[in-house]
This record gives C-alpha cells, structure tokens and sequence, in this order.
C-alpha cells in the first residue's frame, strides 16, 4: 500500500462514524463509506492535495449519504414513531400571557467561544443522536449535509409546513438536551 491508499484507510473509522451518525443504519453506513473509498482509490489524482484528504473524504461521503437517504427514503415512516417522539416539546414550555417565557431559557454564555470546544461537539452529537429517528434525519440532512427545504421535501414527499415542524420540534430538542447535558453542568466559562 502506498503512502494514500494508508492515509485513507487511517481515516476510514472517521468516515464511518460520520455515516453512522447521518444514515442512523450500520449496513448504509458501511455501504456509503466503501463507496467513498472506492472513489476516492479509483481517482486520487482527483484530490491534488487542494484540501486536507479528511476534508475531500468527507465530501465524497456527503454526496454517498445523500444518494443513500433517497435510495432508502421509504423505510422511514411516520408510522413507527412512537408517542414520546410525536410528543410536542412546546408542550412543556410555559409563557405569559404578553408570549414571553415564564421561565428564561438557560444562559448560554459566549456561544463562539463555546463551539471552539472539542467536548461541546462530543455532546452535540450525542444529543443529535438521541432525537428521534425521522427528526433526526431531517435535522442531518438540513443542517449537516446542507440539502435546502425544497429538495428534502420532494425527497421524503412531505410538505413544507410538516418539514418546518419537525425541524423545529429536532432543535428543541436539542435545545433542551444541550441545556441539561452542557450549560447545566457548568461547562460555561
């Protein structure tokens, strides 16, 4: 093996987390990362060392998951949700009668200096994990795989309205899972 094809096997546990936690399914996991390998083996004049190989990979991967998620987009249904991830988290949130908060949300302190931390990220993508599957998915393909509205909505067949309410229902979530698992905890400095 030549100094490339070693780099690449080197960062093929990276790219597998990264498809695990985007496709939330081992064997389309494992799919999307032999795919990317083979990409990127088969072409490796391609990367011309204009971005770090991590960083190339993980583009080749980006387009691997989103060909996955529209190849196995109906194995996602509705129907397998249960009570507790249809739940609305607005539900537990109590406002006065002007809409402002009875109680404020948590002080999050200096959000740029807190995203700088390796830890804060850890716990990002453990409470991304925890959403429920089909929010979970949404949020991914929105906000980490970058797809607009539009093309999630044709993809999965949903209407706009119910897209923006589960994106809005994932970052809640998140919301409240950050709160509890990071700003609580004071990890604040």
């Amino acid at each position: 093996m030549n100094s490339f094809e070693l780099q690449i096997v080197a960062l093929r546990d990276y790219l597998l987390k990264f498809a695990r936690l985007q496709l939330r399914n081992d064997a389309w996991a494992e799919d999307a990362v032999s795919e990317t390998v083979l990409v990127a083996l088969a072409k490796p004049q391609a990367f011309n060392n204009r971005s770090q190989l991590k960083t190339w990979l993980v583009g080749i991967l980006k387009h691997k998951v989103i060909d996955t998620l529209r190849h196995h987009h109906r194995e996602i249904s509705g129907g397998d949700l249960t009570d507790d991830e249809t739940a609305d988290p607005l539900d537990s949130i109590a406002f006065h009668q002007d809409g402002h908060f009875v109680e404020s949300p948590a002080d999050w302190g200096n959000p740029e200096q807190q995203t700088s931390s390796q830890q804060f990220f850890v716990i990002l993508e453990t409470c991304a994990n925890k959403l429920p599957a089909a929010q979970g998915r949404l949020f991914l393909m929105r906000e980490w795989l970058g797809l607009s509205s539009e093309e999630i909505c044709k993809e999965l067949q949903m209407t706009p309205t119910n897209l923006y309410v589960q994106l809005h229902r994932a970052r809640m979530r998140l919301r409240e899972c950050l709160e509890l698992n990071w700003y609580m905890k004071g990890n604040v400095s």
